[in-house]
């Protein structure tokens, strides 16, 4: 496929609470763009507090696709995601719009603009689950050291508290003779079908950052995470709410184990975790052009910035 054929896109990745949404926005309001997320969490109802999905002021009248329409009972994979998001950036291109994907699950991301291809002949929910008896009796332990026997760069790749992917990972070669670290190397064979731009953002002081997710916090629980939390706990499904931060967080208290403070407390803290797991994900790629927001004095000059690099990038 010739680059000039390839669909444009912008893609506006980074940690938790770096303004991702916002840039998203604004970049989608000045280029005739739509926002795709790219968000694990808000693709589920009934989570909107805790997973800042953007309000309806927020979007600023710019559609937004893949936010809040899955229920929490329904299982959802990255293959399931780049169909989607795939689908709706066919779409948008069609109508002329400049598809702007923004998220932090960067797992979603790599996969939609690497156009890593996924097969469905390598599954099976009863080794799966079986799989994961093993992993909740023995611990993961002994599932990554069967994992590293036949795939030693999966097993290196992957952390070990991500349990689902090295379930992932053995089912794979269990189902097809095949690593999961191959599968990857073959899905990478097809050229993506898009000229992307990727726009990261960060802060050159990680207190800065770290001072603005303390903030989203405060304002979480001002805005009702706490009667959110005990709902959406309380559904069928909850197991995928606790993936999320900022609801088994708050278990403890609900248990009369600790106080709401301490739980606050512990929700900014692991929130801090992930944006720093974010950014070591992201810093990975060398595609992405990095935005240091305290470089600017405002959302502005950020925009403009970030479009001076889309025009540079992307023919549109």
């Amino acid at each position: 496929m010739k680059e000039t054929a390839k669909i444009p896109v912008a893609a506006v990745v980074g940690p938790t609470a770096s303004g991702k949404s916002r840039l998203a926005v604004e970049i989608a309001l000045r280029k005739n763009g739509e926002v795709v997320s790219a968000d694990s969490m808000q693709i589920y109802k009934g989570m909107a507090v805790g997973t800042a999905k953007p309000t309806a002021e927020e979007m600023c009248g710019v559609p937004h696709h893949l936010i809040d329409f899955m229920d929490l009972s329904q299982p959802f994979s990255v293959a399931d995601y780049v169909a989607l998001a795939s689908e709706r950036i066919a779409e948008l291109d069609a109508k002329g719009r400049l598809p702007v994907i923004a998220g932090g699950t960067g797992l979603y991301v790599h996969s939609l603009l690497h156009n890593i291809q996924f097969t469905e002949n390598d599954k099976d929910e009863t080794l799966r689950s079986e799989l994961a008896h093993r992993a909740e009796q023995e611990g993961v332990a002994p599932l990554v050291e069967e994992l590293r026997q036949f795939d030693p760069e999966s097993a290196a790749r992957i952390h070990p508290n991500n349990i689902p992917r090295v379930i992932r990972a053995i089912e794979i070669y269990r189902t097809t003779g095949i690593t999961m670290t191959e599968q990857l190397k073959r899905s990478r064979e097809i050229p993506s079908p898009y000229n992307a731009c990727i726009i990261g953002l960060d802060f050159r002081n990680r207190q800065t950052l770290y001072g603005r997710i303390n903030r989203r916090v405060d304002l979480m629980m001002e805005n009702g995470l706490l009667k959110e939390a005990q709902e959406v706990l309380n559904r069928p499904g909850s197991q995928t709410a606790l993936q999320a931060i900022g609801y088994k967080e708050l278990l403890p208290y609900f248990h009369g184990e600790c106080s709401l403070d301490d739980a606050v407390e512990k929700i900014k803290q692991e929130s801090r975790r992930y944006a720093k797991r974010q950014l070591t994900w992201f810093r990975r790629d060398e595609d992405i052009n990095w935005i240091f927001i305290d470089d600017y004095s405002d959302l502005n000059e950020v925009t403009e910035a970030a479009v001076r690099l889309l025009e540079k990038e992307v023919a549109k």
